[in-house]
Parts: structure tokens; C-alpha cells; sequence
């Protein structure tokens, strides 16, 4: 016999009624990027690994110990992807559509080594939304407002909250860490093992950081917004006005950089106090990443901006906070039963058929049990089913139909040909 075999840790299976929550989710999110003119574009979960090594960031928590990596027969090295974006720049780039359509979405598994906790996973799923080639902070507006309707949609619009704060560009970032590593260098006693090694590889990520003993001596840190060019703080101001006039209530979070190296400029979370304790949780967050398209595409000045939703967690605050309604009392809208298995389940074959032609978003299910009526019945309702369909040798010498309602406990007979009929008036 073998051995119980287990879900790897980190990683779960998803049942129903889960699974339908799930996928309304999924319809309202993707309904509202085809509303606003973005197109589905489907990437392989397998990348090189040389891909997000080169454009990631050598020192980020991502390279350092979270990719699942792996070598293939040819001693090829090989990633599960941990993020979105740098798989979709690198399709972008290899296909050259740049410019045949500046919007773009896709959804799927991302998969990154850490430890487990309630939101976060080794495979976790994200809806990624990517713009580019547009310059203007009305672009970086529009995915926030995009993002702020799905809320709304979802009805959690009470319990999520919006931080957005400007990284300057690269050149303002270079001067600005010169400072701050001196200034950690002074400080260095006061950080953990862990924040004194981002001193030199990634210091940037030590302003992130949830310590409150750090977040006090940070309040004596070099500010990078003394730091910044006009250009971007003039982009700024331009986004949060237009926030304003969509009365869109933000944050500034001065310590917001996000966790990859790419970003430049505008970056954005949308977080939530409901999930855990603690900490609260990011459910959508990103930026721009200039940075990340120079740097694939060979310094060519391409520039863009993205956002990806963290699916887990997204389900998890809709699931606490009751904010959608499903109707999961019935699993099966019709439950066919023939009650012999020769001629008359040939003749429920053909019902069924009808029914599903005329009825495409019908759930139906045909009863194989040939068992007597009673206990088809019982099955019926081990379904959750709400009506159920008989036809026996009586009810075909009849051309007859039963229809039996096992809600209201109601039972009609019809003539076969007035069958769909009847069912228009049903599920009208």
C-alpha cells in the first residue's frame, strides 16, 4: 500500500465552494480590464534563470533564497517564476509588440520559498495589470482607478486602504543611499543581523522594515524626498490630484519603496488590517519600472507601469469580511433521472442535450445509478439539486415530462414538446 502522500507544504488545493468564489473573482476582475481596453496575454510558468537574476536584483530577498530553481536535461538552469512583470517584459522584448497594444493583463501561479503564514504561500496566484510606453501620471492614475472599481465591486472597499509615495529616479536614488549608508554605517548597533547585511546589498529595504525600534531611528534617517528631482515630485503632485478629483482617499507613505529593484517614481499598495494579526497586508501593490525595460531591452527608452493582485489574500479579506454573496444552496440546477437503462436513458440523453443547447449556463447532471426512484432521489439531493427531471416507460408512452421542484416540493407533468418551454419560465 502507499504511503499517505501530502500537499507539499506552502502549497493547497482549492475546493468548492471556494473554487466559485474564486471564479466570480476572477469574471469581475477580468470583465473590468476588457471594459478598460486591456488584453490577456498567457506566459509560460518556466523561465531561465539568468532572466530574473539580470533583472530582479542580484541582492533582493527574491534571489538571495526564494526561487525555485531547477536544472533541466541539458544542465540548463531553469526558475519557477516568482513574479509577473520580468516574465512579461521578457515576452514583450522577444516578440516586439511594444507598441501594437500598450495594455495588457494575465493571471496564474507565481512560486517563491518562504514561510508559510495565513496570505502568503510558496504557490500563490496573482492577476498582473501592465501598461507602457505612456509617460504621463494619468496612465499611473488610471490603474489605481482601476483597481479602486474592482474594490468597489467587491464590496471591500471599507476595509482596504491605499499608501502611494514617489522612489524618485535612479539617479536621485544613487545620491540618496550614498547618505542613507552612512548614515546606517553610524547606526549600524541599533539594526538586527538580517537589516545590517542590506547596509551594502539593498539598504533601501531596511526603510521597509516592520521593527519598531528601526521604524523610531529611521525618523532621524536622510529623507529621500529631500533627494528628489522637480520632475518626479512634479509627477507626483499630478497624481494625487487626479486621485483627488476621482475622490480616491490615499496615503503618503514616505517609506514605501516595494520589494524589487526596478521600481522608479510612483509606487503604490493597497493594503488590508483585516487579514491576521500584526501587520497589515498588501493586496495589490506596484510601480513604475523603467529601470527593468532599459535594462532588457538593451537601454532602448521604454518606460511602463504595472500592478499585480494577490489572489490568497484577496479571497481570504472577501471571505472575513462577507463582502459577496454566492449563492452555493444549490450546486445543480437539473438532476436527470431515467428510471431504466435501455431506450429511456437513450431518450434522457437527448433531453439533456436539449436542455444544455437551450440553457448553456445551466448546471446538469444525468443520474447512472438505475436505481429505484427514491434513492435517486436521496442523490438528488446529496447534489444540492434543485429540480429534478423523471422519465420512465410511462412518461414516454405519454410523451410526458416530470418536473419536480425539491424546494418548494412541487411536482408537474408536461408534454415533451413543451418542455423548453416551461424551463424558459422557470429560469427566466
Amino acid at each position: 500500500m502507499i504511503k499517505k502522500i501530502k500537499a507539499i507544504h506552502g502549497m493547497h488545493d482549492y475546493l468548492y465552494p471556494d473554487t466559485l468564489l474564486w471564479k466570480n473573482i476572477e469574471n469581475i476582475i477580468q470583465n473590468t480590464l476588457n471594459n478598460y481596453g486591456y488584453q490577456e496575454i498567457k506566459l509560460p510558468i518556466l523561465e531561465k534563470s539568468e532572466l530574473f537574476k539580470k533583472a530582479i536584483g542580484e541582492y533582493t530577498d527574491i534571489i538571495e533564497k526564494e526561487m525555485y530553481t531547477l536544472f533541466d536535461k541539458n544542465n540548463n538552469s531553469l526558475t519557477l517564476r516568482p513574479e509577473g512583470t520580468t516574465g512579461f517584459i521578457r515576452a514583450i522584448i522577444e516578440h516586439n509588440i511594444f507598441y501594437n497594444n500598450r495594455r495588457f493583463w494575465y493571471n496564474g501561479p507565481m512560486f517563491r520559498y518562504e514561510r508559510p503564514q495565513k496570505g502568503r504561500y510558496r504557490q500563490f496566484n496573482q492577476i498582473g495589470i501592465e501598461t507602457l510606453g505612456l509617460k504621463s501620471p494619468y496612465i499611473d492614475a488610471e490603474i489605481i482607478i482601476i483597481i479602486n472599481n474592482l474594490w468597489k465591486k467587491l464590496n471591500i472597499t471599507n476595509n482596504i486602504f491605499l499608501e502611494i509615495n514617489t522612489i524618485g529616479s535612479l539617479m536621485d536614488r544613487d545620491k540618496y543611499v550614498k547618505k542613507l549608508i552612512l548614515f546606517l554605517e553610524k547606526n549600524s548597533h541599533f539594526l538586527d543581523l538580517n537589516n545590517k547585511k542590506k547596509i551594502y546589498t539593498n539598504p533601501l529595504r531596511i526603510l521597509d522594515s516592520k521593527h519598531k525600534s528601526i521604524k523610531l531611528l529611521l525618523n532621524n534617517a536622510p529623507k529621500l524626498q529631500d533627494f528628489l528631482n522637480e520632475k518626479s515630485i512634479k509627477k507626483f503632485k499630478k497624481l494625487c490630484e487626479i486621485l483627488k478629483f476621482m475622490h480616491i482617499k490615499f496615503n503618503i507613505n514616505n517609506y514605501l519603496v516595494r520589494g524589487l529593484d526596478y521600481y522608479n517614481d510612483i509606487v503604490f499598495e493597497w493594503k488590508t488590517n483585516n487579514i491576521g494579526k500584526g501587520f497589515s497586508k498588501t493586496i495589490c501593490g506596484g510601480g513604475r519600472y523603467d529601470k527593468l525595460i532599459n535594462n532588457m531591452s538593451n537601454g532602448k527608452n521604454n518606460i511602463g507601469i504595472g500592478c499585480a493582485i494577490g489572489m490568497e489574500r484577496l479571497i481570504l479579506l472577501i471571505q472575513i469580511t462577507k463582502s459577496l454573496k454566492l449563492n452555493t444552496k444549490y450546486l445543480i440546477d437539473i438532476f436527470l433521472i431515467p428510471m431504466e437503462n435501455n431506450h429511456i436513458l437513450k431518450k434522457i440523453l437527448t433531453i439533456g442535450e436539449l436542455i444544455r443547447k437551450n440553457f448553456p449556463k445551466l448546471r446538469i447532471i444525468t443520474s447512472y445509478l438505475f436505481k429505484n426512484l427514491k434513492k435517486q432521489i436521496i442523490q438528488a439531493n446529496k447534489y444540492k439539486s434543485r429540480f429534478i427531471i423523471i422519465i420512465g416507460q410511462k412518461e414516454i408512452n405519454n410523451n410526458l415530462i416530470i418536473i419536480k421542484d425539491l424546494y418548494f416540493k412541487k411536482q408537474i407533468n408536461i408534454p415533451e414538446n413543451k418542455l423548453i418551454f416551461n424551463l424558459k419560465k422557470i429560469f427566466k
